[in-house]
C-alpha cells in the first residue's frame, strides 16, 4: 500500500501502536489520528490479505463502517434457509435485504486505507514479537528487530493475540471455525444467488453456513474446539450433501473464536485490547465484525484520552471509561447472546421450529441482521422468553441486564 512506511530503528515516542489492521485495529488507528493522536499501525501480514471468515456484513456493521467507504458487495441476501442437519429446510424471505457478502481482505484494506487518510503511519509485514511498558511509555519489539515506543498500545491482533495474553484477556467459550472458499460453476452460482444457508448441526451447539459470492461460496462449520475430528467430519458431510467439496478450494482454513468472560479485563495500563484480541463475539453466531468496528472506535477515543491525560488518575479513567463503555454497548449483547447459545445448545430443534414456523421469531432476527434491534432486545421479546421458558433458561431478570 502506498502509506506503508519503511520499517525504521527510530526510538523517538509515538502517540499510539495499534497492532493488527483488521476492522477493529483499522478502526481505532483511524478514530485516534482522527483525534489528534501520531498513530503507528502495525500488521504482520502483506495487506491486503487473506482472513477466514464468513464475510457477511449485518447491518450493525454496515452502519459501523466509516462514511463512503468503498465496499465491494458481491451479493445482499435476501433469502435465509434453515435446516436441522439437513433436514426441515426451510427458507424465510427478509423485508429489508441488508446483509453484504464480502471477501475480508477488501474491508479491511480499505479500513487500513481510511487510517491511512486520516493521517496514521501504516507499517504491514510487521508482526508483534514483545511488549512491555515502564511507567508512561510501552515499547514494542517486532519480527524487524526494532524498538517502537508509543503512550499507548492497542491490542488488535485477532483471536491468538499476543497483546490480549499479556492483558490477561479470558473467556468463556472457545470455539472451532472450519472454512473453505469454493469456486462454482454458473448453475451453483445462480442456486445460491440472493440466499444464505445456516444449517444447525449434529454436534453441541453447532452450525453451517454457505454464503455466495458470485461464482465463489463460502462455506464452514464451527462448533466448541473439544472434539476437532468431528467437526471435521460434519464439514465433509456438509460440504458433500451441498455440492461444495472440491478437490481444490481457493481456501480450506480454520481458525479459533472466543468469547470473552464478563469480567475479563480489557487494559492493562496504557496498553488496551479491542475486537477479537478482546474477545468480543457474539456467543450464538460467532459474529465478530461489528463489536470489532464499535469497539475499535471506542479504543481509538479511549487511546486519544490517555495520551492527553495529565496523570495516572486521569489515565485509570481513561481506560475504566473503555471498560465501562464496551459493557454498557457490546457487553449487554453477549450477555443476551450467551443466554441464546445457551438454549440453542440445549435444543436447536426448538429454535429452528421458532424461526422457522412463527413468524414473530423471525422477523426479531430479521429487524436484527438488517441493524434495526439488538440480541438483547430479541431475548426480551415475549416469544424469546416463551422459548427460554420452554427450554428451563428462563432468566429471572430480563437478558442482558448487568444487575
Amino acid at each position: 500500500m502506498s502509506a506503508h512506511s519503511a520499517p525504521s530503528r527510530t526510538t523517538k515516542t509515538r502517540d499510539v501502536i495499534v497492532v493488527g489492521a483488521g476492522p477493529a485495529g483499522a478502526t481505532a488507528a483511524r478514530v485516534a489520528a482522527g483525534h489528534g493522536c501520531e498513530v503507528l499501525l502495525l500488521e504482520r501480514a502483506a495487506i491486503p490479505r487473506y482472513k477466514t471468515c464468513g464475510g457477511g456484513l449485518i447491518g450493525a456493521s454496515l452502519s459501523a463502517l466509516p462514511p463512503g467507504l468503498p465496499l465491494n458487495v458481491f451479493d445482499t441476501t435476501r433469502l435465509f434457509t434453515f435446516s436441522l442437519n439437513g433436514r426441515r429446510e426451510r427458507t424465510r424471505t427478509s423485508r429489508t435485504p441488508t446483509c453484504a457478502m464480502v471477501f475480508r481482505s477488501e474491508p479491511d484494506a480499505a479500513l487500513t486505507e481510511a487510517a491511512a487518510a486520516a493521517g496514521a503511519t501504516v507499517r504491514d509485514s510487521t508482526a508483534l514479537a514483545t511488549l512491555e511498558q515502564q511507567g508512561r511509555t510501552v515499547t514494542v519489539r517486532t519480527n524487524h528487530g526494532d524498538p517502537l515506543r508509543a503512550r499507548t498500545v492497542i491490542g488488535a491482533d485477532g483471536s491468538a493475540s499476543r497483546v490480549a495474553r499479556y492483558v490477561g484477556v479470558r473467556c468463556a467459550q472457545v470455539d472451532l471455525a472450519l472454512e473453505v472458499e469454493t469456486p462454482v460453476d454458473a448453475r451453483t452460482a445462480d442456486r445460491w444467488r440472493g440466499r444464505v444457508l445456516l444449517e444447525w448441526g449434529p454436534l453441541p451447539g453447532s452450525f453451517g453456513w454457505v454464503f455466495p459470492k458470485g461464482d465463489i461460496c463460502t462455506a464452514g462449520v464451527v462448533a466448541s474446539r473439544g472434539n476437532p475430528a468431528a467437526l471435521r467430519a460434519y464439514k465433509d458431510d456438509f460440504l458433500t450433501r451441498h455440492s461444495l467439496h472440491t478437490a481444490r478450494p481457493l481456501h480450506d482454513t480454520g481458525h479459533l473464536t472466543r468469547c470473552r468472560r464478563p469480567d475479563s479485563p480489557l487494559a492493562r495500563g496504557h496498553v488496551l485490547v479491542a475486537g477479537d484480541a478482546a474477545a468480543l463475539v457474539d456467543h450464538w453466531s460467532r459474529e465478530g465484525i461489528s463489536y470489532a468496528l464499535h469497539s475499535g472506535a471506542f479504543a481509538g477515543r479511549a487511546a486519544a484520552r490517555l495520551v492527553a491525560a495529565a496523570g495516572e488518575d486521569e489515565a485509570k479513567s481513561a481506560t475504566d471509561h473503555y471498560a465501562q463503555q464496551v459493557d454498557d454497548i457490546l457487553g449487554v449483547d453477549m450477555r443476551a447472546s450467551a443466554a441464546l447459545a445457551d438454549l440453542f445448545i440445549r435444543n436447536p430443534a426448538l429454535l429452528h421450529t421458532a424461526l422457522t414456523r412463527l413468524p414473530p421469531a423471525w422477523r426479531h432476527l430479521d429487524t436484527y441482521i438488517a441493524g434495526h434491534s439488538s440480541v438483547a432486545r430479541i431475548m426480551n421479546t415475549p416469544v424469546a422468553r416463551a422459548a427460554a421458558a420452554l427450554g428451563g433458561l428462563l432468566p429471572a431478570k430480563p437478558a442482558g441486564s448487568s444487575t
